[in-house]
């Protein structure tokens, strides 16, 4: 249940990114984007409460800032067509692999 809780929480750390993103342009703020944001906050911090009731606090706070580095990394090439270059997928491949080696070593 609290490996579920931390995916979540870190999937709800994409949409705080993309919220700021879209909540400020030229034209000032977009209210709507920039409340999304704060909820995607508030919904992975409390996702992030459940999971370290028995997830190691580093584990945790790593793998959640690690789900959520990732997706935003992904979501920045889909949505807002930033660069999609092999040295930053290798890079982002390090943080999976970190995350990965987290997950085994908490076992």
């Amino acid at each position: 249940m609290e490996w579920i809780a931390l995916l979540a929480a870190g999937v709800c750390e994409w949409g705080w990114p993309v919220g700021l993103k879209l909540g400020w342009s030229e034209n000032g703020a977009h209210w709507p984007w920039l409340g999304f944001a704060v909820l995607c906050m508030a919904a992975s911090g409390a996702f992030l409460l459940v999971a370290q009731r028995r997830i190691a606090m580093g584990t945790a706070y790593a793998v959640w800032t690690g789900i959520g580095a990732v997706g935003t990394f992904v979501l920045g090439i889909l949505i807002f067509g930033e660069a999609a270059t092999a040295a930053r997928f290798f890079s982002v491949g390090l943080i999976v692999a970190g995350i990965v080696g987290l997950k085994i070593a908490s076992k």
